[in-house]
């Protein structure tokens, strides 16, 4: 099992960045498949990015493509979310997910494990 505790949301300007970063517990953070997804009020959990237990191979969401970057550091048992050009639509609460399997998925069905969340408010 693996917890995971979310940091570095805030309230930025748009056009701005943001680095979000996700500590995991326990000893085998590099088994594990990284994603970070994001949800607003009433609506449905989005994807925005995943990575590799090697950090090899990324994915991301159509909306942030070009924007964000998702990196891992497996000796610091850490993933982050490097935000940039931030727009009022990245509004959301923001949630990194640990998935232990091989495969980069992209649903929430897919992920065993969630941290608690973190606010982005981008502000126009």
């Amino acid at each position: 099992q693996v917890q995971l505790v979310e940091s570095g949301g805030g309230l930025v300007q748009a056009g701005g960045s943001l680095r979000l970063s996700c500590a995991a517990s326990g000893r085998t953070f590099r088994s594990y498949v990284m994603g970070w997804f994001r949800q607003a009020p009433g609506k449905e959990r989005e994807f925005v990015a995943a990575i590799s237990r090697s950090g090899g191979d990324t994915v991301y969401g159509d909306s942030v493509k070009g924007r964000f970057t998702i990196s891992r550091d497996n000796a610091e048992n850490t993933v982050y979310l490097q935000m940039n050009s931030l727009k009022s639509e990245d509004t959301d609460v923001y949630y990194c997910a640990a998935d232990n399997t091989v495969l980069v998925q992209t649903t929430v069905a897919a992920y065993d494990y969630w941290g608690q969340g973190t606010q982005v408010t981008v502000s126009s």
